[in-house]
Parts: structure tokens; C-alpha cells; sequence
């Protein structure tokens, strides 16, 4: 871990703290973003600090000094604890001060780095599908869902509906009751007419995984495994009849639903598609020199 407070590196998880008037900690205030490290290169690094970049913009929180060096921040931690396959988060805060909600209490914004050793899911989760119910969990308004920020309690949420399920995984419906994230994927439906839909990133957080995918889906179109792809609204009736559905994200890549609400997907099984998606992302994960950064 780095800390900007401490102006240090640590590999004790016991120095590993953060000040408890922070108001990352009392208030959720600040943004984060998440990145892998695959073979010891970063994939979609640029994209990633640009989201993050955004996110603090858009609540006005100033970069602390030492963003300046975060690619070289990362580039040592990732040196330091000597692991090739790992998760890199990067935080945001607006800084310890005070206990109120004022932010202009804080000095200045810290920031915190973290090296988290990468632990695969379980592997039937990708050749057997996974589950996936409708939460109940009202999708933070758009301003707020469009922001990657350290107020995750409506994702916590949702992830506990999914587990009273038992299911693996939950997806919100937005305000109109169409298809919007789960507590930390991004959805995508094959539709029974052949077009690969995405919801739009108006109401949900644009995931940097899902727009490559959707880059990739393209690959599909013109060799005619599927018909199109696109952003539009997907109506849970729509999702009951697809071919295949899927999630995205940074650290699972692309998963197969095979059941949805208790309903089979498709054959109750993973697609044809999702194979040809899975291999795209993964050859583009680790040969795309343009999306690769190389650390070790």
C-alpha cells in the first residue's frame, strides 16, 4: 500500500490505515478506480486513470500532489510485492480534518494505493454459467451512478439480495424498469433477434471492460455471429427470452448467465457467443500492445 498522509510504502497489512476523520471513511467522500495487472503488464491503465480523473472532477476533488507520479507509484508497488497478477485500486479522498460533511474541512486530499494479489473466480463459473436474480435495490440517480465514487452502500445492497437469493450474482432495474448493473458488473443481453445490447452509461457507471467488449462485439457483426450490437434499453421480459446473457467487469472479465430469475438462458448453458467474446477479450487482455503496460 501507499499512502500519501504517511508519504510512504507498506507491506504490513497492519499499517495498511487509513484516519478515522477522513471523509473517505465517515462519509464516502471520494472516488476509486480499479485495474488489472495480467503477466505482470496493466490493461487499460490510460482508460482506467481517465475514469478516475473524471469521477474526481465531477465532485471537485484536487489531485494531491503525488498523482503526478501515480504511473510510477504503481510501477514500484507492483515491483515491491513482486506480483505479476494482481489488482491495482487507487483512491481518492478528500483527506482527514474533521467529522461534518463540510469538505472544505479537509487540508488537502490524500491518496491511497493498494496491490491486491489477483484470485481468480471459481472456474465453473466460466464453463458452467452463473445465476442471476432482479434486485429490489433502488440504482442511484445518474449523476451519481455515472461517478465511481467510495459511496457503495446501494452495490452492497444489491450484492446482499443476490446472496439471499442464492444467487451468485443481482441486477438493478432503473427508474423506467429497464436493465441497468449489478453491485460491480455491467450486463449485456443477446437478444433473441441476434443484437447484442448493452444499457446505455446515462444511468449506469461506463464500464471500461464493457466498452471494450463492446469494441470487440463488432468483430462478431461483420463475420455475422451475431446481427448487431448496440446501447439500448433491455426490458427484463427481453432478458427472459435471450439467447445468452453476460457480465463484465475488471476482475471477471466476461461470465455467462445461464439462468436469470429463475428462467433458463438459451439452452441453460454458455453460448456460442460468449465463447467467441471470451476469446477476443482474452487475446486482446494479453497481446493488445496498444492496451498493455508493461510493469515487470
Amino acid at each position: 500500500m501507499y499512502s500519501s498522509q504517511w508519504q510512504g510504502f507498506t507491506t504490513d497489512p497492519n499499517l495498511m490505515v487509513i484516519p478515522i476523520d477522513d471523509h473517505l471513511v465517515h462519509r464516502g467522500d471520494g472516488v476509486f478506480d480499479v485495474m488489472r495487472c495480467i503477466n505482470g503488464k496493466i490493461y487499460q491503465m490510460e482508460q482506467h486513470l481517465q475514469r478516475l480523473e473524471r469521477s474526481a472532477k465531477a465532485i471537485s476533488l484536487d489531485f494531491p500532489p503525488e498523482h503526478e507520479n501515480i504511473r510510477e507509484l504503481i510501477r514500484h508497488l507492483i515491483l515491491t510485492v513482486g506480483e505479476k497478477q494482481c489488482i491495482i485500486r487507487v483512491v481518492l479522498s478528500r483527506g482527514p480534518g474533521s467529522f461534518s460533511t463540510n469538505p472544505f474541512d479537509c487540508p488537502s486530499s490524500q491518496m491511497y494505493v493498494n496491490i491486491i494479489r489477483f484470485n481468480s473466480l471459481p472456474e465453473e463459473y466460466y464453463t458452467n454459467g452463473v445465476t442471476l436474480v432482479t434486485a429490489h435495490i433502488p440504482i442511484k440517480k445518474s449523476f451519481f451512478a455515472t461517478i465511481k465514487s467510495c459511496n457503495y452502500l446501494p452495490n452492497v445492497l444489491i450484492k446482499m439480495e443476490a446472496v439471499k437469493s442464492n444467487a451468485q450474482y443481482a441486477v438493478a432495474l432503473d427508474e423506467d424498469g429497464f436493465l441497468a448493473e449489478g453491485s460491480i458488473e455491467n450486463i449485456a443481453v443477446l437478444t433473441a433477434d441476434g443484437v447484442l445490447r448493452f444499457p446505455g452509461f446515462e444511468r449506469t457507471l461506463s464500464g471500461i471492460t464493457a466498452n471494450r467488449v463492446f469494441q470487440l462485439a463488432d468483430k462478431l457483426v461483420k463475420e455475422g455471429i451475431i446481427k448487431d450490437v448496440m446501447f439500448a434499453n433491455i426490458s427484463p421480459a427481453e432478458a427472459y427470452e435471450a439467447k445468452e446473457m453476460f457480465l463484465t467487469g475488471t476482475s471477471l472479465n466476461i461470465l455467462p448467465v445461464v439462468s436469470y430469475d429463475g428462467k433458463p438462458i438459451g439452452q441453460g448453458s454458455p453460448g456460442p457467443v460468449y465463447s467467441e467474446l471470451s476469446k477476443l477479450l482474452w487475446e486482446d487482455m494479453t497481446r493488445n500492445r496498444d492496451l498493455l503496460t508493461e510493469i515487470v
